[in-house]
């Protein structure tokens, strides 16, 4: 892998990441781009103990563009975009209407392949495999930020989980705190290790593999099931089975099949409902811990990928009791949920 890092016209960082070394990224953004001025404020909530970002600058980001305006593809042609040169294998910049910034964290931009009309389940295995790195190397440069926290790579996909635009992309968020779902996972971890002695994502994991009714799909270095009390209709956790904290420790086995898998994966999605049904909306989100943390090391990363499609043509609401009160109802058994996916296997 190549990394080639430049500056934006309003002096945001965009990163390049090349599968050859030889690549030259050499181009200017052209663009009389005005510098970046957000509004972005963490206020923390005092019943819940939680933190909201506030950003009213971001009411003005790009909303659907067609495709020949598209800002996520490259600069060809005399149209100039958010990449500058005129291809491109994976591009990483800084978020022009970000939703945290400065010493409330950083947000950027993954773009996955320079075609607008693929998504990641159509990426070659040495296509993943770079986003795999440049997914690796933005946790590690963001985690020598002073502002930054935890770093949550993940991608939204599709108009009905609200994606303004249609390339395929994905975002990174560094937080300037511990997300409260990664703490009600730690606080669960360490009531675990406090009465048992042993680590609960261990302890999960092995209990899935034993019981095999939700595994989707199992390799050698990962191992992907449907959770016993999935929030979710169709929801996939992915696990490599050598517990790290986050992608820098993953090892060079679980990078190498990590592709293969991940890409199957995407592909059982898309047919979970049957041909001639529209790609299935999804988000894809990998949970890491957070940096400097008593907890670190209990802590397993894992993606979590799910939709809100729960059958043809009808999706699942977050409506009065899941809104309200955070209690999630499911309408697809776990179990019904892991043998379809099963079922509609690729490979």
């Amino acid at each position: 892998m190549k990394k080639t890092s430049t500056r934006l016209a309003d002096g945001r960082e965009l990163v390049y990441y090349d599968s050859r070394d030889d690549a030259v990224r050499d181009a200017v953004d052209q663009r009389p781009l005005d510098p970046i001025s957000t509004t972005s404020e963490i206020r923390h909530d005092p019943l819940l103990g939680d933190s909201v970002a506030i950003a009213s600058h971001r009411q003005g980001r790009t909303y659907h563009p067609p495709a020949d305006e598209c800002p996520l593809c490259p600069s060809r042609d005399g149209r100039h975009s958010e990449i500058p040169d005129g291809d491109y294998d994976v591009v990483v910049f800084e978020n022009r209407f970000p939703s945290l910034a400065g010493d409330s964290g950083r947000c950027e931009v993954v773009c996955f392949t320079s075609d607008h009309d693929a998504s990641f389940a159509d990426l070659a295995e040495e296509q993943a495999a770079l986003v795999l790195e440049a997914w690796t190397d933005r946790t590690a440069e963001l985690a020598e930020l002073p502002g930054v926290k935890q770093v949550f790579c993940f991608e939204n996909r599709g108009a009905e989980i609200g994606v303004t635009l249609g390339h395929p992309h994905g975002q990174i968020y560094g937080y300037p705190f511990t997300t409260p779902r990664t703490a009600l996972m730690q606080r669960s971890a360490a009531a675990h290790r406090a009465a048992t002695g042993r680590n609960l994502f261990d302890d999960l994991v092995e209990r899935e593999r034993t019981d095999a009714e939700r595994v989707v799909l199992e390799s050698d270095q990962w191992v992907a099931f449907v959770p016993y009390a999935a929030h979710w209709p169709y929801e996939v956790h992915l696990y490599p089975k050598r517990r790290v904290p986050d992608l820098r420790a993953l090892d060079e086995d679980a990078r190498t099949e990590f592709p293969q898998v991940y890409l199957e994966l995407l592909r059982r999605f898309d047919r979970i409902f049957g041909d001639g049904e529209p790609p299935t909306p999804y988000i894809a989100a990998w949970h890491q811990a957070p940096f400097a943390d008593p907890g670190r090391d209990d802590f397993a990363l894992h993606l979590e990928l799910f939709t809100i499609r729960r059958t043809s043509g009808k999706l699942k609401f977050l409506a009065g009791s899941e809104s309200g009160m955070s209690v999630f109802i499911n309408d697809v058994p776990p179990e019904a949920a892991a043998r379809r996916l099963r079922e509609v296997a690729t490979t």
